[in-house]
């Protein structure tokens, strides 16, 4: 097929360089945005009179045509396009005539294309959204089940004070959330259209953006026509936002994978979710953990590939910016397939709870508690410090936890203990008595989850996509 701007040369391009210069082996999943963008711009110019009702119905109809043979697979995308817009334009001459030629009437690759790379990243917006409010559900309706459910909190992966498994998630959703928000920050940001920007200059042509941006849901056009078609920060963006959800997700895995070691024996997951070993029999292995945590690092590159990409471009398009795509498209297909996998793992996974619980006691993690015991008896928090410190101490020589230590033991210690030290450093008291916002008692958490719940419904109930109508 010709390529579209052949008239200024007098000789082939070089094989090889057309074949380094093409994009279409990866902007073909671009070819719905970029028929929606044509469609969109031929409407608009037949309305402005800049073509006739005619010849405007006759090229919509034959993107219509093309866009429902490709769906179906009568026409196959050829490769030997230059990119994705120059197979559509080709096919579309090659059907309707003459009249195909004037579809590119006022427009540019360049704001064609960024167009096009803003519809299909406002999609994936959507799509991620989605993805995150599935993972927020799961977490919620763990913590629902698992307001009592004790295990041990930690700090530099010691054993530190007694919490919840609903606490414990709570953190994860407090992160998913925010990422969840992030996406409707970048929708919101996004959300204008480039197309009518040109090459970098406009056009003479008396052309409506606002009518196309509204057709195309966007909140209106953008104002700067050089900033539109070398704009890729929504795209930057989104990629960080993605590097912050592989971070999270990593971040879960890795606890995952750690309670699911023999020498934790927390959780138990799912023979659809795990793998064996081809030659020890025995083995389960977390092997979609592993594989998330692991992909953390390609979508981390493909963000610091489009921030060294875009680094030192002057003003406007450069040709360099054909490399936003690659590494992004992988990074999105990536985070997709790791989220809608994670939230599988996650639902599916069961709990050893009274490991969890013996765990928590075996770990002095009441220790904290029992200092405060002592301060309620008058003892200065410092000389309290001192005294739970030897208990551990002792508690370690004997090979036993506090809660099992006789009063006449306690007390040898220091004479402040009484009978009722046994309730004040038990589980369920350590918990329940931390009744501060944001901590793990099971009042306070049930009005935390309440307002989770309250939040996550309505993120439910209400699309991205309305945003820009």
């Amino acid at each position: 097929m010709a390529q579209l701007w052949g008239g200024r040369f007098t000789k082939e391009t070089d094989r090889k360089v057309y074949d380094f210069n093409a994009s279409i082996g990866f902007d073909k999943r671009l070819f719905c945005q970029d028929i929606e963008g044509s469609i969109a711009h031929v409407d608009m110019l037949a309305k402005q009179g800049i073509l006739t009702d005619a010849e405007g119905k006759l090229i919509i109809e034959g993107l219509q045509g093309i866009s429902r043979d490709v769906v179906s697979g009568s026409l196959e995308i050829d490769e030997r396009c230059e990119d994705i817009h120059s197979f559509v334009e080709a096919v579309l001459i090659e059907r309707i005539g003459d009249a195909g030629k004037k579809m590119h009437t006022g427009r540019s690759r360049n704001d064609q294309v960024a167009l096009d790379m803003r519809l299909y990243t406002r999609y994936r917006v959507v799509e991620t959204a989605k993805l995150l409010e599935e993972l927020l559900e799961v977490i919620l309706g763990t913590m629902e089940e698992n307001l009592s459910t004790y295990m041990p909190g930690f700090t530099h992966l010691q054993k530190a004070q007694p919490i919840t498994l609903a606490h414990h998630y709570g953190a994860y959703f407090e992160m998913f959330r925010r990422d969840r928000q992030r996406m409707s920050d970048i929708y919101e940001r996004m959300n204008y259209c480039p197309l009518g920007a040109g090459a970098l200059a406009g056009t003479t042509y008396p052309l409506d953006r606002e009518y196309v941006a509204r057709q195309l849901k966007f909140k209106g056009p953008t104002m700067n026509s050089m900033d539109s078609v070398s704009d890729r920060d929504y795209l930057i963006e989104f990629l960080a936002a993605l590097a912050t959800i592989m971070m999270h997700l990593s971040r879960f895995c890795e606890e995952i994978i750690i309670w699911n070691s023999n020498e934790y024996r927390f959780v138990e997951l799912d023979d659809a979710y795990s793998t064996g070993s081809s030659i020890m029999p025995q083995k389960k292995n977390p092997d979609i953990a592993e594989l998330v945590r692991g992909k953390t690092g390609r979508v981390y590159g493909a963000l610091m590939s489009l921030l060294t990409t875009m680094k030192g471009l002057p003003l406007a398009y450069n040709k360099d910016m054909q490399e936003d795509k690659e590494a992004a498209f992988d990074a999105m297909d990536t985070v997709s397939d790791c989220l809608a996998l994670f939230t599988g793992m996650l639902r599916t996974m069961k709990f050893n709870k009274d490991r969890m619980a013996e765990s928590a006691m075996n770990g002095f993690t009441n220790a904290t508690d029992a200092a405060d015991y002592l301060v309620g008896k008058g003892v200065p928090f410092r000389d309290a410090h001192g005294i739970v410190g030897r208990l551990v101490l002792y508690c370690i020589e004997k090979d036993t936890s506090i809660d099992k230590l006789s009063l006449e033991e306690l007390q040898g210690i220091s004479d402040k203990f009484g009978e009722d030290v046994y309730e004040a450093i038990s589980l369920k008291t350590c918990v329940e008595k931390r009744l501060t916002t944001g901590g793990p008692g099971p009042e306070t958490m049930r009005r935390t989850i309440y307002a989770y719940r309250k939040w996550l419904e309505e993120q439910k109930g209400r699309t991205l996509q309305k945003i820009g109508s």
